[in-house]
């Protein structure tokens, strides 16, 4: 029996330096979905921001809407919605909507948000997200199930909502909660049967919450009658590959340093390492890889091994090297690490072995043959 193929994709904040034209950063992230879906990606999730100046989608549903045209294949996922900041119905009718523009190929992302300036600016105590997340959550899940809800709260209410066009996805569209450190994303999870989104999966507290997170999903599922999936759970982290650990080190001389800079100095988000070489510091934390495919497999199976298993690696998208040799990382990436955990060799191995190993038979019968249909002595003459 063939073994399970894991899912590779892209998580797209994005991050976009304050020196470029936010119109054409913005076209490259369309062209970058466009080349990981020839490359056989098959995931990419979008993210929702509103301050800072360099995440700057601020509507995943419409950059959807714009790749699922140019792209065939690959799976297009909000990373995330903030749910605090939106209706429940709005959240449910524009993902319905995607559902049946992408034909089934959207995913419902959902979490509290990672700004705490987005939330201020809209006069939301960032101290009540996560209750709001979780609140919203549940009428979200019922109004993809086609369900018709009615709630109240202290900021939205619900009278006999429902969707006003059946569900594309039976019997629903696919949803995943963001886990990062805290259990609360892994208990809502469970308490719905939905995935998980670990996109802090690689820094050290988020590396060492993997296990306990993934536990505490499956208690909260069992405590609420539901079951978790290992195959519907995503680990996130950043890596950057090329022919050479010193030419990795050399792309991301482009644009390491700026990133770095924005998580710790800018963003108040937990990721970027003090102290040293920049690179030294993400690899020895297992924060990041900057190497080789190899290098590449060697984290994956590292988180396998803390995690206990999972569905899919994302890549967090930046743009530590220029564009084209940022391109090349992800070529790379789908040529030499995909096939690792795919399996996608396994019967060339085979036969190749079996053809080494049988050879000289092979060749005998080959010369055998050839011998048969040479002339005769007699018939030379």
């Amino acid at each position: 029996m063939l073994k399970p193929k894991r899912r590779f994709g892209v998580f797209l904040a994005p991050f976009h330096e304050l020196d470029e034209n936010p119109t054409l950063a913005l076209e490259r992230d369309l062209e970058l979905m466009q080349l990981v879906d020839t490359l056989g990606y098959d995931e990419a999730w979008i993210g929702e921001h509103h301050s800072g100046g360099v995440e700057i989608i601020a509507s995943p549903e419409l950059f959807i809407a714009t790749a699922a045209e140019r792209t065939r294949h690959i799976r297009l996922g909000t990373g995330v919605i903030t749910l605090p900041f939106h209706h429940p119905l709005m959240v449910a009718e524009r993902i319905n909507q995607l559902d049946h523009i992408t034909r089934g190929r959207v995913i419902l992302g959902c979490g509290s948000g990672s700004l705490p300036s987005d939330a201020y600016m809209m006069g939301i105590p960032v101290s009540a997200q996560r209750t709001r997340m979780e609140e919203a959550l549940a009428c979200v899940v019922k109004l993809l199930c086609g369900e018709t809800v009615t709630y109240k709260s202290d900021w939205f209410e619900l009278k006999n909502a429902q969707l006003q066009v059946t569900p594309y996805s039976r019997p629903s569209v696919e949803i995943a909660v963001t886990s990062q450190i805290s259990p609360t994303g892994a208990k809502a999870a469970g308490r719905h049967g939905l995935g998980m989104l670990t996109i802090s999966a690689t820094s050290a507290a988020g590396f060492n919450a993997l296990a306990s997170n993934w536990a505490a999903a499956e208690a909260s599922a069992k405590e609420h009658g539901n079951t978790v999936d290992r195959s519907a759970w995503r680990l996130v982290g950043p890596m950057h590959i090329a022919e050479t650990r010193e030419q990795a080190r050399a792309d991301v001389a482009f644009g390491l340093e700026k990133w770095l800079y924005y998580f710790m100095r800018v963003a108040a988000l937990p990721l970027g390492v003090e102290g040293g070489d920049p690179v030294d510091a993400m690899i020895a934390s297992g924060q990041a890889v900057i190497g080789t495919p190899d290098d590449a497999i060697a984290q994956i199976e590292r988180l396998e091994k803390k995690s206990g298993g999972f569905g899919a690696y994302l890549n967090l998208d930046h743009n530590w090297a220029p564009w084209a040799r940022k391109k090349n990382s992800y070529e790379m990436f789908a040529r030499y690490v995909f096939p690792k955990f795919q399996h996608a060799n396994a019967h060339r191995e085979t036969s190749y072995s079996w053809l080494r190993d049988n050879r000289e038979m092979f060749m005998d019968q080959s010369v055998a043959a050839l011998n048969a249909h040479m002339p005769k002595p007699a018939e030379k003459k």
